[in-house]
């Protein structure tokens, strides 16, 4: 791509959803400044943090960075699906505030796009960072098997249900460049933290394809803080928010999977999620509220360990609960889920 080129090429928005991650924030900005694709919006997304985020775009002296504030916290899922609706790019990308893209992110997946417009996105692969910003080396190829991109040659792929959805492939939060028109951004407030996750399957259910390019060119973040790391251990508003999450993607995915296999793994996925908010509100102390959720889970999975444990202790009284909804070995959640 020349340069001429990478100045001409279309409009693309860049969503950066942040809250109160100051320092990890300026990095992912810059990392979207020195993009060797130039022609951008980038649309910082500040979900009211406790130090207002201004001082840090001021810095930049860059005109194409504009901040949009919400007044009060409405969750990472609105914060996210208020600032797509705002993009006005041909394409959109989103980079999590504590993530980073390679300076040839844009310059690799634009012209894909380009290419073929019954495309509905471009993904790449990616590194795994830790806290300080080194690569884990190990994490990273752990990662791109355990998302099964080291078998993808590149290409394009459509349908892509599987590929997106069941094997997770497709990073949508910081990996990946989506045509704004194949997408119904409205639907996006559905999937709550999920909310990256939805973006795969409203891209899905377009007919559209999508196109692989095998080359690591972003870095998702692991450190202590993030909502992954959060909702799987002790935190009990960050396993509800999970777990209301995931029956609202599920249900909708179950509603148009194309084949009985998509259907089925939906169905599961939907009974793990309903057990995931059970254990939350069990350790809200919410037992009477857990156990529809844990009854409804056990019509799908009848002999699943972790349901039959929650829905028991749900009947003990507290006190004798919680030890045991603090075992990770029991309710830890397992590699697969987000």
């Amino acid at each position: 791509m020349t340069a001429e080129t990478k100045h001409q090429g279309p409009l693309v928005s860049v969503i950066i959803p942040t809250y109160n991650r100051p320092d990890y924030l300026k990095q992912a900005i810059a990392s979207v400044v020195q993009q060797t694709y130039t022609n951008l919006e980038i649309i910082v997304s500040d979900d009211c943090s406790p130090e207002h985020p201004q001082p840090i775009i001021d810095a930049f002296q860059d005109a194409r960075i504009r901040l949009r504030r919400n007044p009060t916290n409405l969750g990472i899922g609105l914060n996210a699906t208020y600032a797509f609706k705002e993009a006005q790019g041909k394409y959109v990308a989103s980079l999590n505030d504590d993530d980073l893209w390679c300076p040839d992110f844009l310059e690799k997946l634009v012209p894909p796009l380009e290419a073929d417009p019954d495309l509905a996105l471009a993904f790449c692969d990616y590194f795994i960072i830790n806290s300080e910003g080194t690569i884990d080396a190990p994490a990273t190829e752990k990662q791109s098997c355990r998302e099964k991109r080291h078998q993808l040659q590149a290409g394009i792929y459509r349908p892509f249900w599987e590929l997106g959805l069941i094997d997770r492939s497709v990073f949508a939060a910081s990996a990946a460049l989506i045509r704004c028109e194949a997408v119904a951004w409205e639907r996006l407030q559905e999937a709550g933290v999920f909310w990256d996750y939805y973006i795969s399957y409203l891209a899905c259910r377009s007919g559209q394809g999508a196109y692989y390019c095998p080359e690591r060119l972003a870095c998702y973040r692991i450190h202590a803080q993030s909502e992954n790391m959060t909702s799987g251990n002790r935190n009990a508003q960050a396993k509800i928010r999970k777990g209301k999450a995931g029956i609202a993607c599920y249900e909708s995915f179950m509603a148009d999977a194309p084949n009985p296999k998509l259907r089925k793994y939906f169905e599961r996925e939907w009974a793990y999620a309903n057990t995931t908010l059970g254990i939350g509100l069990l350790r809200a102390n919410q037992a009477i509220a857990a156990r529809p959720y844990l009854l409804r889970s056990l019509q799908y999975q009848k002999l699943n360990l972790r349901t039959m444990v929650a829905l028991a202790l749900s009947f003990i009284p507290q006190s004798l609960a919680s030890p045991f909804l603090q075992m990770r070995n029991v309710f830890a959640e397992h590699s697969n889920h987000l």
